[in-house]
């Protein structure tokens, strides 16, 4: 595989929570990676997005997640995530482990949650199959993926979307929970990290957030991306002044 399409969830609540993914994603991956942000504003420009306002959704990519076999050009493997991920493990881990035989990868979470709000008080919608679009890889040249166009993706339901209606459950591949990891949800091992921990409920670039699982490492990983880019604009700014 040359390169992988990765595309990550953007909210404008949740700008640092973007970079955080993105370059946690990156630095850790031994595969070239084109990572792109899906931006609800960018796509409706486009005339790719143009469904109305839905006040059940949590996130500005609760539905245009779907267009990423599109926006791949329905060409090799693509990956979706949510911005709320902090990635600890090679993706190429993950790339390596699915059945090429399956359209569609996902972690096949049985996720209920108690709490009945999340992240900047956003409602915490219960739904089966709930969290396996949080996380998925798209064989962009199968058939069974070509289905999401911009058309399907605007006007079916949220059921058929995050359900997975439009594929047959036999084209699902199944991950290790390891790759998503659901915060205040899955249970911590003491003797390793997971591979991908997912901050659902919300995460430490909200201030009440603060003391959730994994929060040290999501904010060292924020210190460590600061300090990168701050050595970059000092360079930067020294080339500039020779």
């Amino acid at each position: 595989m040359d390169r992988l399409q990765v595309f990550i969830g953007w909210d404008q609540r949740e700008q640092e929570a973007y970079d955080v993914a993105s370059f946690s994603l990156r630095s850790r991956s031994s595969i070239d990676l084109v990572v792109q942000p899906i931006v609800l504003s960018d796509l409706r420009e486009r005339g790719l997005y143009w469904r109305s306002d839905d006040p059940l959704a949590t996130t500005e990519f609760t539905y245009s997640r779907f267009l990423t076999p599109y926006l791949a050009g329905y060409s090799g493997l693509a990956l979706f995530c949510d911005c709320d991920f902090l990635w600890l493990s090679d993706v190429a881990e993950l790339v390596a482990s699915i059945d090429r035989t399956k359209a569609l990868h996902c972690v096949q979470h049985d996720y209920r949650p108690t709490e009945v709000v999340k992240m900047d008080g956003k409602i915490q919608s219960q739904y089966p199959r709930k969290n396996w679009s949080s996380l998925m890889l798209f064989d962009c040249d199968h058939q069974a993926t070509h289905v999401l166009s911009p058309e399907v993706v605007n006007s079916e339901t949220g059921a058929y979307l995050h359900r997975m209606q439009w594929i047959s459950d036999d084209l699902i591949g199944s991950l290790s929970s390891e790759w998503n990891w659901l915060e205040g949800w899955s249970e911590r091992s003491k003797a390793k990290l997971p591979k991908a921990v997912h901050f659902t409920r919300g995460g430490p670039w909200f201030e009440q957030w603060q003391a959730v699982d994994y929060a040290d490492l999501w904010l060292e990983e924020r210190r460590i991306l600061a300090e990168r880019n701050r050595q970059k604009r000092v360079s930067s700014s020294l080339r500039r002044a020779l």
